[in-house]
Parts: C-alpha cells; structure tokens; sequence
C-alpha cells in the first residue's frame, strides 16, 4: 500500500485509436482458428482470472548473440495451478516454440544470475546449488552438489573463481582445480561454527552428535554424559577424538583466521567479498528484544486442527536492525561500518505534578526538554548513534571505491555515502531529507558511473523523482534530468554510454523507454506504443523486447528496432495470451477526466459511463488499494477483474469513477506524501469531490451512490461510510485496515509516525474510532488467513459495531484466502456480495435512513 497542488494546462489524453501491429506465430494462429464463443458478461465469468485473461509474459532474457528471446508465459487455457512455461523466439519474430523441461535446462540462459566480466558465464543458483552457464555455446556446467543450500554466487575479480555463501559462511571456489576455500569463520551465538554439520565443518554425524553432548548441560545431564563415557569404549574414543581435534583448531586459529561472533538475535546476512579479496562485507540482521510476533490462525487445513500461522509485528513494537561488518580475510579481524549520523538527545525528564506522562515522553524522545524538575538544574545533552539502515556496498568497476545508502528508521532522512573498507568510515556524499517521509520511485537506485568516479542515484528534490550524480570526490549533485515527470528503472548500456530508463515524460498515464547519455543531455524516446513499455535491450543494443499492454489489452511480448521513429509494421507481437472468449467482448478504453478538487488540486479518473445512462441514475465508485499506486492510465490495471466488474456494473445501468486520489503514485513528491499524518483525509476528500463531480457533469443521484476498495481502499471505504455518511448510500469494504496501529512497522510508520508518539494522527485516521457515524449500509469482507491486513481487523470492528447498536451491515469471512483471493469462486462470491448491496441500497430514490438532500452544484 501507499502536492504541492499542481497546475497543469497539459490536455487530457485518451487514446482511442488502437494500433495494428505484425502478428507473431501464435497471433496469426488464432486467425484461422473455430469462431469464438461469445463472452457471456457475467461475474463467475469475469472471476475467473488469469483463466480468462492469459499469463503476462515474465523473465524475458536474451541469448547472448542477441539472436533469440527466452521468456516465461502460459496461455490461458493451460491449467490454472501449473507452472509457466520456458518459450523461445527468434530476435526477428520467427520460430516461437514452447521448450520442454530439459530443453529449458539445457538451452535457456537462466533467468537471474552473476555475469563475468567478459560476459562468457552466468553463475547462477538451482535447486540450492551453483551452476555455471556458458552464454556461447549454450553448455552448463554443475559447480557444487551439497545437501546444504549454496546460494549468491558472484565472480571474484580474477574471473577464475566464484565466492559464495554456505551456512552462513562465505566461501570460493575454483574453476579450474575445483579447489573449496573458506573464507569467513562466522559463529552462531553460544560459540558453535555456523557452518557446523556434515558440509559445513567437515566431520561426520557421529562427530557432530558428540559436539553437541560437548556442550554443558545440567547437573543430571552432566552425569549420565560422565557415565555414557566411563561405561561405553566407542563413547569414549569418540569423545578423545573430538577434544583432540578441537584443540588442534583452537591452536590452528590461533596463528590464523579470528572467528566471528554473533550474539544471540544475530545472524549474517548478505555477504560479498571486496574486489582486492582483502575483505568481506556482511550484512548482520538483530531481531529486536521484546517485540510480540502476531499469530493468524488456519482453519482449513490438511490435519484438520487449526494451526498458527507466525506473521509480522505491530507498528511502533521494537524492530529489527541492520548493520555491517567488515571482515578481513586473513586474520578474521572485524569492524562496524560507522555511518557517522549522531543525534544529540537529552535525557527524559524528571515527573513532577505538573508533568503529565506524554510530556515527559515526547521531551525525552525529540531532546527538547526545558528542565527537569531536579534540584540540579537542566539535563546535560548527550550524542548518541542515530538508528540507521545500511544497504550493503556497490563496488566501482576498478574495485577501489565503494558506495551504499543509509536511511533512518524515522523515514525522513536517506544518504549516499562513500565507505572506506579499511576503517569502516563513511563519508556523505547526497543528503536527502522530507518532512514527511522519504521515497518515491527509484527510491534504491545506486550505481556507479564508466569513470569510476561518479554515482547515479534518484531524488525528489525538485517535486519529481529525477536521476542525479554526485562525485566520490566531493561536490554538489548535479540533476541529469528535469520536469513535471517521473523516472524508473534506471540502468546503464551495456557499453556504459548510456542509461535507459522509463518515464512518464509526456503525459502522466503512459510509460516510455527512454536513453540519455551517461553524463545527461536530450532524451531519446525509443518506444512508440501507446500504453506501458517495459523494455529489455539486446546485448548489441540493436532490437528491443518489450513487455506492454494497454488500456484495454492485457500485456504482450513485442519486438522492435532499438531506435527513435520506428514504425507500426516493424513492430511484432509475439504472445497472444487471452482466450478468444475474452476478445470477443468490445471492452472499452475507459476516458481520463480531471476534477477540480475542493483546495484546487486536480484530480484525475477513469469514467465507466452506460452510452444509455439516464439522469437520477446510480453510480460507484471505486478506490484503488495500495495507497502508492497509480490505476488511472492508458494500460492494463492490475486491477483487471474490477476493471471487467465496471462493465458489467455499467450493463446494469451504473456509471463507474476510479480516481487516483492523494497518495497515489505517478503524479509527485506532494502528492505521493499529501496523506502525511491524516490517512482518510485529503485522500477521502477527493472521493467525495469525484462523487459530486458525478452529480453535476454527469448526473448521477445524489442519493444513489456507492464507494467500494479493496485494502487500503477499503480502509477508505470506511472512513468514507463513517466520516461523510451523507455522500455514500452504500460501502464495500474489502480486507480493510481499520485501526492503523495494528498494521505493520515498514508502511505505516512512513506516514504516520508511530502510535506511542504520534496518537492524533492514529486517532484521526483509523475508522474504528469513527464507526458511529455509519447510517448506509456496509459490507465487509475479508481473507481470514490474510497475513497482510489480518482477520482480527474485521473482527474488532464488528465487535465494535455491535457495541454500538449498528444493524445495517455484514462481515463476510473466506476461510481459505490470504490477502490477494486466489480461489475464483471465492472472488465470485465477494462480487456478487457487492453487487447484491448495490442493488438493493442504489436501485431506489431514497435508499438512505436520513434520505440526504441531493449535493448542491458548485457555482
């Protein structure tokens, strides 16, 4: 889940032309197929999903000789719980043919992996174990075959070797003797190595049982132990054996590698070695003390009983840490990355009658305090660490410098910083800070520039998420792009002359691949289809695979030149995914509108409007989850199965808004953060202004209105049934957040600080505390294994409406769903819950208790 207002006199753009493209095999297939059968809208037919719908084409990667495409995708007709599929085409268009399993072992590039220098190998993970691809002839070759999990293989710098993690442990191997050497001795709180075991440490299990009778147990155990060793002869010689050999490794360790020592709450994270092979940066995760896991219980199960299903924390319970140490090789010395952010704090307060609990909590906590009610005065400033999150380092091509950011875990600071491996200094490259929280799309873009010397990275500085560069050497950042638009996916050429990127340049509701060189300049506009273009570019830089859909066609693989003007008959779709049920329905391309909203902002929507809609009718509107989410534009929703359900809405004679309201993506730093500190506010706000939008341009009834979202939009659909009761007739609430201090840490306390030190803002934008305002009626559905939003949500409001004498509502629990249904007729039933309350709430003049008044036209 997840404005500056902004004025725009840029027009709306709907595309209504649908462009023809170059049929692939499958496309031109389908021409001479049976007739379709014509879609029946109905929603157990719109519920089936992906089964109606196809697969979207994923993992597309090309052959190393850029000749072919390897991708993964399953068609619609194929069984609904199998895997996809590995398919191949030809860079021209040609060939398109499902490989077999061992075809797809033996012939596909893996999907994710570690490329070489000379881009020969891809050292990949399968199964738990490394293997090495050759992208020339196509060959792989199996590294290791353990019992253990090998996994994060990487080339080393001389290209010869591959480091790898291994229990924990780092470890190398060569390709060429096969040679094993390990390269950190990291142990497990209590002493044992972490590697321990019959790979891990060497030794057998006998030996491995003994080193765990090793360990000093209690008095009785101790006993028994001393008289299994004086009785039995193998005990004993095993036991010889073992203190033997510990006291060689002991004497061995000494003269050699230092172990390192997690305490308890510890364990290694990622780890990587440093391109001189000196050192290994690890990623060290500390659970926090005290905090209180949540349980979700499984009713439906194969024992039959209920079991627990562990979850996640609460927002504001203590949290986790990352940190990170550096390693050396040799001796096993260690040190902690400083990332060198101190606050100076003050201690708390002392309690005084006149000092009330909150106080003395909020002067402790921001450092503020005045005095201290003690005899001796005011409380000296102490400095303290900041609590900050590092990522783990990105390396410079020549192996000399490394970077990483850092972000505070009270979200409003982030920092590029340069690290020195032999000190664990950092120094502060970009300091980028928001008042309300920081983000925004490209968020953890880093990398380095050809010259060695420069980084790339993402800010919003300027109101839109932009790519800059800062020198290692000091200096102010410079912005290599600029404007009322947003960047992503920003990544380098092949030949590191240039970046390719997507961006909204343009127009807000489509997405372009875009390329600029490395150090800025005019942008290149290299895809042309209206829609989204999601694009990977060939190792020769000369063709394009692209992923795209549009408003009313779901994704497809296509095939272009790499270049600027290219025309509609050299572009080729490849994938035809949907069934021809599916086609046979004329789906609209739904129009964007704008909104005035009540502060001036702009608003825009997505209008599902009847041809044949007659004035007083009802109309719904629907609220997109997630928050951080854009679902106004000219491509394919996520969303689809609502998309389809606003048909058939509009068959029955509804008219249907979808508005990006405040805090969804695509449209800025103000209006991504425009929800800071009140969730079921201004986002509220502009649904109601897009329900009296559809009262004056559209008009729509005023009393025959519904709102429906699932998660954060039924969050919204609550508040707006609680807070504005006299605007909605009707409300779904799916899988809804209904009191935020009871979701999680990472989304929430970005937008609402934390509940023990924020609690007007939590008050204030959890529709528990509002639920004696409903007077329409109100449906709530929910997954009761959602270990998202959890069941207990639902419940705790139902309770609470209980107690408040409420009748006019019903909660609907799936037994089996999580967050996201899976079951098509568990999405069947909540659709035609929904539509079962919109029918009888909107489908009458006066569907209301108080029967509002119609909203006045604005002037």
């Amino acid at each position: 889940m997840n404005l500056r207002t902004l004025s725009r006199s840029r027009p709306i753009l709907s595309f209504a032309l649908i462009l023809t493209f170059s049929l692939g095999p499958i496309a031109a297939l389908a021409q001479h197929a049976a007739p379709a059968k014509q879609f029946a809208l109905t929603i157990d037919n719109i519920m089936r999903g992906q089964a109606l719908v196809g697969y979207e084409p994923t993992a597309v990667r090309w052959s190393a000789d850029s000749k072919k495409i390897y991708f993964n995708w399953k068609r619609a007709d194929e069984p609904r719980n199998g895997e996809t599929s590995v398919y191949v085409v030809g860079a021209d268009g040609s060939g398109l043919r499902k490989l077999s399993e061992e075809e797809a072992r033996q012939q596909a590039p893996p999907a994710g992996g570690d490329v070489s220098d000379d881009k020969k190998f891809i050292a990949y993970v399968d199964s738990g174990d490394i293997f090495l691809y050759n992208t020339q002839s196509g060959e792989r070759r199996q590294i290791t075959k353990t019992v253990d999990i090998e996994a994060n293989p990487r080339f080393i710098r001389d290209q010869r070797h591959i480091s790898f993690t291994r229990q924990n442990n780092l470890y190398s191997i060569s390709l060429d003797t096969g040679m094993l050497e390990q390269l950190t001795d990291i142990r497990a709180a209590g002493g044992a190595p972490t590697g321990a075991g019959p790979t891990g440490g060497g030794g057998g299990g006998a030996q491995t049982q003994s080193q765990s009778t090793a360990r000093r147990g209690t008095d009785s155990q101790e006993f028994l132990k001393k008289e299994e060793r004086d009785l039995l002869e193998v005990v004993r010689e095993r036991a010889e054996k073992r203190e033997a050999d510990e006291k060689k490794r002991t004497e061995r360790e000494k003269g050699n590698r230092k172990p390192f020592q997690l305490t308890t709450g510890q364990n290694a994270g990622n780890m990587s070695l440093s391109p001189d092979g000196r050192s290994v940066i690890v990623v060290v995760n500390e659970t926090a003390t005290g905090a209180k896991n949540t349980i979700v219980p499984n009713y439906v199960t194969e024992s039959a009983y209920t079991e627990d299903i562990p979850s996640r924390t609460k927002v504001g319970d203590a949290q986790g840490r990352s940190r990170v140490a550096i390693l050396d090789v040799q001796t096993g010395d260690s040190k902690w990355v400083d990332h060198g952010q101190r606050l100076t704090v003050t201690p708390p307060v002392q309690r005084t009658e006149q000092t009330t609990p909150v106080e003395a909590a909020a002067a402790g906590a921001i450092g503020q305090t005045q005095g201290s009610g003690s005899a001796q005065g005011a409380p000296r400033q102490q400095p303290r660490d900041r609590e900050v999150a590092l990522s783990a380092p990105q390396w410079s091509e020549d192996g000399k410098n490394a970077i990483m950011q850092g972000r505070s875990t009270d979200n409003k600071d982030r920092w590029i910083m340069h690290l020195d491996p032999t000190t664990g200094k950092t120094k502060v490259l970009a300091s980028i800070r928001d008042e309300a929280w920081v983000g925004g799309p490209g968020s953890f873009t880093l990398g380095w520039l050809p010259d060695n010397k420069r980084v790339y990275f993402q800010w919003e500085r300027d109101g839109f998420s932009h790519l800059y560069t800062v020198s290692i050497d000091g200096g102010a950042p410079v912005q290599l792009t600029s404007g009322p638009f947003e960047v992503s996916d920003v990544r380098l050429s092949e030949d590191k002359t240039k970046f390719y990127f997507t961006s909204s340049e343009g127009s807000f509701f489509e997405r372009n691949l875009y390329s600029m060189a490395f150090d800025g300049g005019p942008r290149r506009r290299l895809t042309s289809m209206p829609g989204n273009n999601q694009a990977v570019v060939s190792p020769d830089q000369t063709t394009l695979a692209i992923i795209r859909s549009f408003a009313n066609k779901p994704a497809e693989l296509y095939i272009a030149p790499n270049r600027v003007g290219v025309s509609e008959a050299e572009i080729k779709q490849i994938t035809n995914s949907p069934t021809d049920e599916f086609k046979s329905y004329n789906w609209i391309v739904p129009p964007i509108v704008s909104i005035k909203a009540r502060d001036g902002a702009t608003v825009y929507g997505r209008l599902y409007k009847p041809t044949n809609f007659k004035k007083g009718g009802p109309a719904v509107v629907f609220v997109h989850g997630a928050g951080y989410l854009q679902n106004v534009h000219n491509w394919w929703s996520s969303y689809y199965r609502e998309y389809m359900f606003h048909h058939f809405l509009m068959e029955k004679g509804y008219a249907v808004l979808d508005v990006d309201y405040r805090g969804s993506a695509g449209y800025g730093r103000d209006w991504r953060t425009g929800i800071y500190r009140f969730m079921g506010g201004k986002d509220l706000t502009d649904h109601v202004d897009a329900a009296q939008y559809l009262v004056n341009e559209h008009g729509v009834d005023a009393r025959r209105i519904g709102i429906y979202g699932g998660s954060y939009g039924g969050f919204i659909t609550l508040m707006a049934m609680f807070t504005t009761p006299d605007v909605f007739a009707a409300g779904a609430a799916l899988r809804p957040v209904t009191d935020w201090a009871h979701y999680n840490n990472g989304y929430t306390s970005n937008i609402l600080n934390l509940p023990q030190s924020d609690q007007e803002a939590y008050r204030k934008s959890s529709p528990i505390y509002h639920a004696a305002g409903l007077k329409g009626a109100l449906l709530i559905c929910h997954g009761m294994v959602d270990v998202n939003v959890h069941y207990q949500d639902s419940v705790r409001l139902a309770q609470r409406l209980i107690e408040l004498r409420k009748e006019n509502w019903e909660l609907a629990g799936y037994p089996v769903e999580d967050h996201a249904f899976e079951q098509p007729t568990s999405w069947a039933d909540e659709y035609k819950r929904i539509f079962k309350l919109f029918e009888v709430n909107l489908k009458f003049p006066a569907p209301m208790p108080n029967n509002p008044a119609p909203m006045p036209k604005k002037k």
